[in-house]
């Protein structure tokens, strides 16, 4: 039965993940779990300007109406 190769590309050189150091292996998966993270933070940070945006849109409208009520 074949081991199943686990193509990791790094600098544009394409590396096996089993043929790894398991030092090589663990840094290989630091940088994944943090590339996912980055992505995260990436969309949390979209969420939160929106939402900032909203609230300063609400902000200003409630400053211009505040004489009329």
């Amino acid at each position: 039965m074949d081991t199943p190769h686990t193509p990791v590309v790094i600098d544009g050189t394409e590396y096996m993940f089993e043929s790894l150091t398991p030092q090589q292996q663990n840094l290989v998966n630091h940088v994944a779990d943090l590339d996912r993270k980055l992505s995260t933070a990436r969309f949390t940070l979209e969420q939160v300007q929106v939402s900032r945006d909203a609230f300063y849109t609400l902000l200003r409208t409630a400053l211009t109406t505040k004489g009329d009520v």
